[in-house]
């Protein structure tokens, strides 16, 4: 039995779906303690991300269950941010590659926008994550030498640069 998951951009009725999604991860996961508050983005994703060059995505069931997303966020200059990567942990790895497939459509949407370069922030205690972004040919950048623009996080210590040109 296969799992039809489909990930297409981000639709407002699938706002509670995301919010879910994320504190259940941030918090239940990994004891990160910030709330829908500390995240007033995910109020306004529409506005937030999919102007300009930026986008969010949702990666949905075939019930319309959000089980993965991924954001990315134009500051200028051909540079993106990505944020938002979450997937589900019954949706991670194995078969499906759901986190590979998320990334897959955030970078071929950079390319199809001419953008040059992703750039993220993250905490060191997400291992697996920061060996997925090295996977992806992400590299540590020391947060010194971030952009000015960057749209830095507070709670981000660890960051990765990728040239898409």
């Amino acid at each position: 039995m296969s799992i039809k998951i489909h990930i297409i951009p981000f639709e407002p009725r699938y706002k509670e779906g995301v919010i879910r999604l994320i504190l259940s991860i941030q918090q239940g996961e990994f004891n990160i303690p910030i709330t829908v508050e500390d995240q007033p983005d995910l109020q306004i994703i529409p506005d937030f991300y999919q102007q300009q060059k930026g986008n969010f995505w949702v990666a949905v069931t075939a019930e319309g269950e959000v089980v993965g997303s991924i954001a990315l966020i134009d500051y200028g200059a051909g540079r993106t941010a990505l944020r938002k990567m979450f997937v589900a942990a019954p949706f991670r790895g194995g078969e499906l590659k759901l986190g590979q497939k998320l990334m897959d459509t955030a970078e071929n949407w950079c390319r199809e926008q001419g953008l040059s370069s992703i750039c993220l922030g993250t905490i060191p205690k997400l291992v697996a994550a920061c060996r997925f972004y090295e996977r992806n040919g992400f590299q540590v950048i020391d947060a010194a030498n971030l952009p000015p623009e960057f749209p830095r996080m507070a709670v981000d210590t660890r960051f990765y640069w990728k040239d898409m040109a």
